[in-house]
């Protein structure tokens, strides 16, 4: 096994607590907490990424290694590890929740390969000063969607961090699934998540809150220096002026991206948003079937529909704010803070016009095309159709004799389909006078869109299948939907399974449409 090159500058250069007992408290003044994880009695690693371990110049053959399965179990560290918890808080379904942190993520350090910076962080590895009332765990259905989804959106192209493995622990872990009354013991399990940084908006709004200024200009000046390095030779007040400007462009990016493969986060809150712009703390998340602006997969937000597919723009905007809020405690001119959210609002509407006009098989986006695209999204969600079939069939309609039948794969409900037939074959009409208005050849077309239109995403019918074979003790099917999503632009033979819309025995099963935070 390669040797190991960590550098664990949040720990060397930020405040931390200076308690070192593992208890329950309010951290002041710091940004970290000394964390050793809790050992669990039979770790085993029952799957892995090999692109994120080729990332951190390791082998699927090196995880296997008993030292490997115990780091990764929290059984154990490697040299230069130097395990810790982070302070943070957050707005929390809108309201400010005070001190969050990470209540069972524990990160091990960073590692240094090929010039770029890894940190590595379990998750579920027992309590942390920030655990609050809970045991610091993650249970086995929790840790499988989050690991498939952190890679599965890495290979769609969406800013994403990374999973490096998925240990069980070998412990029961009790559970409220449905916050019943009625919990139950599961199986426990760790994901070991990888990012350059997991830093987020509620690090900066704790100190902001707490008037603790003076820390709050030294993690400023951290994360530039760190994670923002070309940024650092500038004056300060330009370079941080620039550093919050790109924060909310890779934000609006990050939202256009989740539009585009139908993903939805479902717990949108400050402490959940990465200053990178990366998809971060994959927990009551899930993929739109039947297109629907108003679907949430958090049974938490059932009612007030906050986190749900149309409004997570609007939400990151949100966020950005409070993040500037935070900020302008300690930046004098405040006209700057502005000007990366104006920055979020041009981006995300250039881009978004350029995703939709992708998604269609247009060259370019054109003002009078917002229509036409409305009429789509009011089609789609009054008559209940696919989303991932209906984009990724539409590439090969014939613009010049178009035909309905090539979509009636997509419909959910054939009495929805005959009721507004008439309005699609009217839209696919003008839909195709758009495409034929540009002269695009045919296969030129099927090509571009087909390079945003994914055959493959993670449905939640498909996570949780793979989740009940993992909790009989089969883990085969993790390791073969991890295959088939690390290809989801390639139409792949023999795994046809994998691409249908979701059956009708998924509409309504735990796991399938809506989840808890329960994990």
């Amino acid at each position: 096994m390669a040797s190991l090159n960590f550098d664990n500058r949040f720990i060397r250069e930020l405040p931390g607590d200076p308690l070192t007992v593992n208890q329950t408290r309010q951290v002041n003044a710091a940004f970290w907490s000394i964390v050793t994880p809790t050992p669990v009695p039979h770790p085993q690693l029952i799957a892995s990424s090999v692109e994120v371990a080729a990332l951190l110049g390791l082998t699927p053959t090196d995880l296997q290694q008993p030292e490997w399965v115990a780091a990764l179990s929290g059984n154990g560290l490697l040299d230069g590890m130097s395990p810790f918890a982070t302070c943070y808080g957050g707005h929390q379904f809108g309201q400010w929740a005070g001190q969050l942190g990470d209540g069972r993520a524990i990160s091990l350090g960073e590692l240094l390969h090929n010039n770029q910076r890894w940190e590595l962080q379990l998750k579920g590895a027992g309590p942390t000063p920030y655990s609050r009332r809970a045991d610091g765990r993650a249970v086995l259905r929790s840790s499988i969607r989050e690991f498939l989804c952190s890679e599965a959106m890495f290979h769609l192209g969406v800013p994403t961090t990374r999973a490096l493995s998925l240990v069980l622990t070998g412990d029961a872990i009790w559970r409220d699934m449905f916050y019943d009354g009625n919990p139950k013991a599961e199986p426990g399990a760790i994901v070991c998540r990888v990012a350059p940084s997991f830093i987020r908006f509620g690090h900066f709004q704790l100190p902001a809150m707490r008037g603790e200024l003076s820390q709050l200009n030294q993690l400023i000046d951290f994360t530039i220096d760190r994670d923002f390095p070309h940024l650092s030779a500038e004056p300060e007040e330009q370079r941080r002026a620039l550093w919050f400007r790109e924060i909310c462009t890779t934000t609006a990016k990050l939202m256009v991206e989740w539009t585009r493969v139908g993903f939805v986060h479902g717990v949108m809150n400050t402490d959940n948003m990465s200053i990178l712009g990366l998809t971060i703390d994959y927990g009551p998340y899930g993929w739109v079937d039947n297109f629907d602006l108003n679907w949430t997969p958090n049974t938490t937000d059932a009612e007030g529909l906050r986190y749900c597919f149309g409004r997570q723009p609007a939400i990151a905007r949100w966020n950005l704010q409070r993040l500037a809020e935070a900020l302008a405690t300690v930046m004098t001119d405040q006209d700057i803070l502005m000007q990366g959210i104006d920055a979020f609002d041009e981006v995300f509407a250039q881009e978004m016009g350029n995703m939709l006009a992708a998604k269609l098989g247009w060259q370019q986006w054109q003002s009078e095309d917002s229509e036409l695209v409305n009429r789509l999204f009011d089609l789609l969600q009054q008559t209940e159709v696919d989303m991932t079939l209906f984009f990724r069939r539409l590439a090969y309609l014939d613009v010049t004799q178009p035909d309905l039948s090539l979509l009636t794969e997509a419909f959910y409900r054939d009495e929805l389909f005959v009721q507004h037939q008439t309005e699609f074959v009217q839209w696919l009409d003008d839909y195709s006078a758009r495409v034929l208005a540009e002269g695009v050849v045919p296969e030129e077309r099927a090509a571009r869109m087909n390079q945003v239109n994914p055959v493959y995403v993670l449905r939640n019918y498909l996570a949780q299948q793979a989740i009940d074979a993992a909790e009989q003790g089969n883990y085969q099917p993790i390791a073969e939907l991890l295959e088939v999503l690390r290809h989801p632009y390639t139409e792949q033979p023999g795994k046809a399974a994998y691409a249908q819309k979701r059956p009708d025995w998924a509409r309504h099963k735990p796991g399938c449409s809506m989840l808890s935070c329960s994990s």
